[in-house]
């Protein structure tokens, strides 16, 4: 073996530098491992076309924790992020249209074009998925309370209990609904109009293999409301210079720490000596020693594929062959000769710089679902379009755009032995003709395009099954049972090995929370009293 290092993480992504970050900066020597020639992992912005770049798959801001942007100071490294004028904008199959954000009055006054009553519903509405936003921001970087952990259990139970037994009682119902029901039950109480549930329930199915009548599906929705931009609140904006500018970020300031970045290292295999990791052995047949093993990557792909059957409890193993992951997303970007002209509001407007859904209400999500199950990808998909280059001129050349296009719902495995190599730009076509549906002469725009097929996804960013949230994120593989219960403070089932991937609290998207918290878990228990606990 090479050089000893006292942590190495496994995977180069936004969490995988955060939790390098402060490992680093309380002390350890920390080398990174990354498998691809640039750091960043799924957020990375790259040329697909001569002159037009974009964010590759990750492609938003606002789940970035504060503290973590504040202790990197990613600013000091051009970290900017641009705050969208209106949140999103759902074109009508019956040539009307829905702004959402901007405000509480403006929104209210778009909703009255719909129904009064939604309108007059919305404070109320906001007020309850407001209160139990902030219990999930409260625990987003604290370390759930791990069953089997005696008195560290105990601790983290009674301190994280508090403020969910302090809510009033009308929002622990709130909570209860968010945990169990789908999204369209949650939404039903709420609201009459199609068009307003749907720009509700769309956050409901990001990232998520399923339908809005899915049990549990209403939990996903409240996880994409509990960020912020700038200090504000559900707030969503663009990264300026893609979502890459973050992580390239994140890697300055771990190199001004003296952690070592080595890219082009895909790792093969965790090291175990008497059931304890002490390395890793890459691709390359090169074994490299390190007293922590700090994980990156999804459960599915670590423990399935990067571990040996052998080192790994028998319960354990049986159990991970059961995680769910799989995110039905197709990932697409395109190089466009010009902005987007909808039908039903043609002119150049704050529209363009939202989040442009094309998912018109619940039923048109549950049948894109319903299509998926049966032919493998969706007849019309669920797309979401954002067009960073409207507030960003550095992704494209001068009167010319680059958009992203995230798109549900597709079989993470298609039916019938089918390969997605072989469909993923009928897949692609697809899209581009739903898009087209409402802005007539976009496919005449396309200039290029960069296709990630659920596949494609998987290969290049080693996201299983496609899973932009490296596993689904239902009641059995949240908070405390994420990835597993008795494993979801951060800690693998092999002393010396911990996951600071998505696939642990607080779960999907760009955090930094996860990587921050498994950085206090391994720093806890070097400690004397982490010892004494059985860290």
């Amino acid at each position: 073996m090479t050089k000893t290092y006292d942590a190495l993480i496994i995977g180069g992504g936004h969490n995988g530098l955060t939790c390098a970050f402060y490992l680093a900066r309380a002390g350890l020597s920390v080398r990174v491992l990354e498998a691809r020639s640039v750091v960043g992992g799924a957020a990375v912005t790259e040329e697909f076309a001569p002159g037009f770049r974009n964010s590759t798959a990750s492609y938003t801001v606002s789940l970035l924790q504060p503290k973590v942007i504040a202790d990197m100071r990613l600013a000091d490294y051009g970290y900017r992020v641009i705050e969208r004028p209106i949140s999103n904008f759902l074109p009508q199959e019956d040539g009307r249209y829905l702004k959402l954000g901007g405000g509480l009055l403006k929104t209210q006054e778009e909703f009255r074009k719909f129904s009064a009553a939604d309108a007059e519903a919305l404070p109320a509405y906001y007020d309850a998925l407001d209160r139990i936003a902030d219990i999930l921001r409260s625990l987003a970087l604290k370390a759930p309370p791990n069953a089997g952990e005696g008195l560290r259990t105990l601790i983290a139970a009674a301190a994280q209990g508090r403020p969910l037994a302090s809510l009033p009682l009308e929002a622990k119902r709130d909570l209860l609904d968010m945990f169990a029901k789908s999204a369209r039950g949650m939404l039903d109480q709420w609201f009459e109009s199609e068009a307003v549930k749907a720009a509700f329930g769309f956050d409901a199915v990001v990232g998520n293999y399923a339908s809005p009548d899915t049990p549990g599906s209403a939990y996903v929705l409240l996880h994409h409301v509990f960020g912020e931009v700038n200090g504000k609140k559900g707030a969503w904006g663009h990264a300026v210079g893609g979502m890459g500018a973050i992580t390239q970020a994140m890697a300055k300031a771990c190199a001004k720490l003296g952690v070592d970045i080595s890219l082009e290292s895909p790792v093969a295999q965790v090291l175990v000596d008497g059931k304890k990791a002490v390395g890793v052995k890459l691709a390359s047949g090169e074994e490299i020693a390190g007293t922590i093993v700090a994980a990156n990557v999804g459960p599915k792909l670590l423990y399935d594929r990067l571990m040996a059957p052998a080192d790994l409890p028998d319960d354990f193993r049986r159990r991970m062959r059961g995680f769910k992951a799989g995110s039905g997303t197709f990932r697409m970007n395109v190089a466009l000769s010009e902005l987007p002209r909808f039908s039903c509001l043609p002119e150049a407007g704050e529209h363009h710089q939202s989040g442009i859904i094309i998912a018109p209400t619940l039923d048109y999500m549950d049948e894109a679902f319903l299509d998926a199950k049966r032919y493998g990808w969706s007849k019309r998909p669920i797309v979401e379009m954002l067009i960073p280059s409207t507030v960003d001129d550095s992704l494209a050349p001068p009167g010319q755009h680059v958009a992203s296009l995230f798109c549900q719902q597709f079989a993470p495995e298609l039916p019938d032995g089918r390969s997605w190599d072989d469909e993923r730009e009928a897949a692609a076509d697809c899209i581009i003709d739903t898009v087209e549906a409402h802005a007539p002469g976009f496919k005449a725009s396309v200039i290029a395009r960069q296709i990630h097929s659920p596949r494609d996804l998987e290969r290049k960013f080693g996201l299983v099954g496609g899973d932009i949230m490296h596993g689904n994120m239902g009641l059995d593989q949240l908070w405390a049972a994420r990835p597993m219960l008795g494993h979801g403070s951060y800690r693998g089932p092999v002393k010396g090995l911990y996951m600071c991937g998505a696939g642990t609290h607080p779960g999907g998207g760009v955090t930094g929370a996860p990587g921050h918290n498994a950085a206090a878990a391994i720093l806890a228990d070097r400690s004397l009293l982490g010892r004494l606990l059985g860290g």
